[in-house]
């Protein structure tokens, strides 16, 4: 079997490969992935639960079957953010307040990913109720970030993006409703997708935070992102190919003004320029434009607002969350229907205004983040305005695309200053997930990102 780190870090189009070829088998591969969660856990936190015996028996069914069982994830661990329903776990979703009754079954989307092969070793760590774009809670601790530990790994799905930076597992599902993967793929350096509203779907969820949120993938590598959107929105190997074709040539689009008033870090200007620069030397038209944000947050906040009210008023000890949380939630509650309603119908409008500027480029791309991640306990004891009210300004490039559904992805663009990650991202018109990725995997061939990792322990 190769070096344990060269196989976790191989991610999981190469780990499947491997399997197929009978070069490594699926115990030995699920085997490093615990163990080195159980080293690195402790460091890092990304983990709610580790799932070791059921991983290993899986494992042993996945070698069982043979190397020549061709499903794209057969025998290759990943993990679960932890707000999504895995069989024999509970969804706690960072919180001390909900359930503590184990699921009986899986998401759909998790169900999807096990029938492609997948072996589940873990559901990863959120900050309470998905709110905050970094992960610490009362009930859970603090994530930390691999490339520094005094660093938030973003939120919320913070765990999940710990565990793949740090070779915990070669990709994790994640969901976004306001950045939640593109913001956690920002400060740990990984590529994440926001796929189009209703590409994977949600199920047993009927609606989440009022269709703001998606499910998604964060990896290392574009082709394990598309591999695993493939499976995770039967689609049938598009996105795969589409990893592997060149785009042609496009009119990029491109700001680093934020939709909120707020400085933008010098670092994360010059990520977007050195970004534009590759892509204006690859033959791309670049030119500077000036979105039109004025509508998107009025039409994002009130459903961001009354998902997070709604959410707590279905856990089963709303007294247990923590004040921050409550705070958030009696704001949501402050929405009336009439005004939900309103903004609901409003989408339309305000997604037309701002994707105007589609008319004269095919993707646009800002920053992925104002600032380097948060250090880890920066709100610690804040209340939940003063919370909101700074972290909007170091996230501000994200919600406004949750609002109009289109898809996203963060793209790695180096190390700012302190060594921290540097990403762009990248937004496409509607149903553009193939584009996107294909843009991306042009800029990962000149630039391998994934070459790169965090030194840990640290």
């Amino acid at each position: 079997m190769m070096d344990r780190e060269e196989l976790l870090f191989a991610g999981i189009a190469r780990q499947a490969e491997l399997i197929r070829a009978g070069e490594v088998t699926s115990t030995e591969l699920v085997s490093a992935s615990l163990e080195r969660i159980a080293e690195l856990d402790p460091l890092l936190n990304a983990f709610r639960s580790v799932m070791a015996d059921e991983a290993m028996a899986a494992a042993a069914a996945a070698d069982a079957a043979g190397a020549s069982d061709d499903r794209p994830l057969h025998g290759v661990p990943i993990a679960i953010k932890n707000d999504t329903d895995v069989a024999g776990q509970p969804t706690s979703v960072g919180s001390r307040a909900t359930s503590k009754t184990a699921k009986t079954d899986d998401s759909e989307v998790v169900r999807r990913l096990r029938e492609a092969g997948a072996i589940i070793v873990g559901t990863t760590n959120v900050p309470e109720l998905t709110i905050w774009p970094f992960t610490e809670t009362e009930a859970f601790g603090f994530t930390r970030n691999p490339w520094n530990t005094e660093h938030t790994p973003g939120g919320s799905s913070g765990g999940t993006a710990a565990a793949v930076a740090a070779g915990m597992v070669g990709a994790a599902l994640g969901s976004d409703g306001g950045g939640s993967i593109r913001i956690p793929a920002a400060c740990c350096g990984l590529f994440g997708i926001k796929p189009q509203r209703g590409r994977v779907p949600i199920a047993p969820k009927l609606d989440a935070w009022h269709g703001l949120s998606v499910f998604g993938p964060l990896t290392r590598r574009v082709i394990d992102a598309a591999i695993f959107l493939d499976v995770a929105a039967a689609s049938d190997g598009r996105y795969a190919a589409a990893a592997t074709t060149t785009p042609g040539k496009l009119r990029v689009g491109y700001s680093a003004a934020p939709p909120l008033p707020g400085p933008v870090g010098a670092d994360q200007k010059r990520g977007m320029h050195q970004t534009v620069g590759l892509l204006e030397r690859l033959g791309h038209m670049t030119s500077e434009v000036k979105p039109d944000y004025t509508t998107a947050i009025p039409a994002f906040l009130p459903r961001y607002l009354r998902g997070i009210s709604d959410d707590a008023a279905k856990t089963e000890q709303p007294e247990l969350l923590d004040s921050r949380t409550k705070g958030m939630a009696r704001a949501g509650r402050l929405v009336p229907d009439a005004l939900l309603a309103k903004a609901m119908k409003y989408e339309p409008k305000a997604s037309a205004k701002l994707n105007a500027m589609f008319n004269d480029i095919d993707i646009f791309i800002t920053p992925g983040l104002a600032a380097q991640p948060l250090p880890v306990g920066k709100y610690r004891g804040r209340g939940a305005f003063w919370t909101f009210n700074g972290v909007a300004r170091f996230t501000p490039y994200c919600a406004p695309w949750n609002m109009t559904g289109q898809p996203a992805v963060t793209v790695p663009v180096g190390f700012d200053s302190d060594g921290l990650p540097l990403t762009v991202q990248i937004v496409g018109p509607a149903d553009a997930e193939e584009l996107l990725i294909s843009v991306a995997a042009q800029i990962e061939a000149e630039r391998p990102w994934a070459e790169a990792r965090p030194k840990l322990p640290a």
